[in-house]
Order: C-alpha cells, then sequence, then structure tokens
C-alpha cells in the first residue's frame, strides 16, 4: 500500500489573518479540504494521513461539518517542529509496510495528477524522489552577509550573481520506500532539516529530481492566495 502524510500546521502569520492558512478558502473551499481531495483523485487506495497540531482539530473537524467534507483519511498530532509532525505521521504506518510514502505540504492544493504519478512511480526504483522545478528569475548571492538582516530595498555590495540553472526549486510531495524514510526519521532532530529530502539525504543517501510543475505553489501569502483563486477560475 502507499501512502501521502499531509503536513498541515501553519499558524497564517504571513497572511495577517487569525484564521490558520490551510483553513482559508479558496475556489469554494478550505484550502487543506482541496490538497487532500487531489491526492484522493489520484488514488482511491492511498492511505491518507493529516498531520495537524492538536489546538487547530477541533475547528478542523467544524469546517468539515459545514462543507459536509466527507474524504476519509487518518489524523495525527502535528508535533513541536516539521520534522516532529512528519515522524507523528509515520508513526501511523505500520513498521513491516511496504511501499511507498510521499509527505505533502498541506498548504499546496495543486500538485498535477501526473507529477504526483510521476514521484510515486520513480520512488518504486530509486527509493527517494522529489519534484522540482526551475528558477526563473535572476539570482544573486549575498556574500559575508547575514542574509535575515538584508531587506529587499538595502544595497547591497557584497554580492554576486549565481548561474540559474545550477538551482531548482523544490516542491512536494516528496516520496521515498517506507521503510527507507522511518529509518531516516530515526535520526535525531537538526535544525538543518529543512524538509524530508534533507533528512534522508543525511544518511548519506541520493535524491532524485523529477519535473514538478509550476501551478504547484504553496499559499503562504495573501498574494498567493490571489493567485490560488486565478488558477481555480481558469
Amino acid at each position: 500500500m502507499d501512502y501521502i502524510i499531509i503536513v498541515a500546521g501553519g499558524k497564517g502569520l504571513r497572511m495577517g489573518s487569525d484564521v490558520p492558512k490551510q483553513f482559508l478558502p479558496v475556489g469554494g473551499l478550505p484550502v487543506l479540504m482541496h490538497t487532500i481531495k487531489r491526492f484522493r483523485e489520484y488514488s482511491q487506495e492511498m492511505q491518507i494521513i493529516l498531520v495537524l497540531p492538536e489546538a487547530q482539530q477541533d475547528y478542523w473537524h467544524g469546517l468539515c461539518k459545514e462543507y459536509a467534507f466527507d474524504v476519509e483519511y487518518m489524523l495525527a498530532n502535528g508535533g513541536e517542529t516539521r520534522f516532529h509532525s512528519v515522524k507523528n505521521g509515520l508513526d501511523m504506518i505500520p513498521d513491516d509496510a511496504e511501499g511507498v510514502v510521499g509527505v505533502h505540504d498541506g498548504v499546496r492544493p495543486f500538485p498535477a495528477l501526473e507529477v504526483i504519478d510521476r514521484c510515486y512511480k520513480t520512488a518504486k526504483e530509486t527509493e527517494a524522489v522529489i519534484p522540482v522545478a526551475p528558477v526563473v528569475e535572476t539570482l544573486r548571492h549575498i556574500v559575508n552577509v547575514n542574509c535575515d538582516s538584508v531587506a529587499v530595498n538595502t544595497v547591497a555590495e557584497n554580492s554576486i550573481t549565481v548561474p540559474r540553472n545550477d538551482y531548482r526549486l523544490v516542491q512536494t510531495p516528496q516520496t521515498f520506500s517506507v521503510s527507507l524514510l522511518k529509518k531516516a526519521y530515526q535520526q535525531p532532530y537538526n535544525d538543518n532539516f529543512t524538509d524530508d529530502a534533507s533528512v534522508v539525504e543525511a544518511m548519506g543517501r541520493s535524491i532524485t529530481l523529477v519535473e514538478g510543475n509550476r501551478e504547484n505553489i504553496k499559499i503562504t501569502t495573501p498574494f498567493d492566495l490571489t493567485v490560488a483563486e486565478a488558477l481555480f477560475n481558469a
């Protein structure tokens, strides 16, 4: 059996909203419902595991009643970090399970079905796969400066152009053999773990890149929400 762990733990701070971003309505439904429906559309047999902070679960259940949302899924509690949330989701999969497990951001409702299929089928061969998109903007690397302290309108003299063809934008779902990802998440937490691929890479495993889709945006700002509405209405 194949699995998908959908991680939804945002607080909506960059949205400027009191409502967590995964619950904001777009295209007639909360974002998270669109995401779950996309994976059920891909497979009726896949086990969906939703990871949600305990403090948000009552609100979510209320939304499910309001929108008559009846897609089946298992629910796991969110953890202190994304790493711990994914680990909680993995704990719901039997240790002897076979197949592929994907991890997906709850606020990415637009993964193309062919991209999902590509990720799962490739993971059956290479065990560790991430979808990526090309970088279309020019990139500059700020040298010897704390990037967090450099405002957008700051003149930074110590910067250089880097070849954008050397870089890719990473998306989800990131897919792995169940046994590999479970083993990877037995490692102690590290601040350098920014996604699931980085956790697996820490074991010395290589990652296969496959083509993603540009529409597969992560909705984190009001601008993203506007783009998402346009995509639903296209």
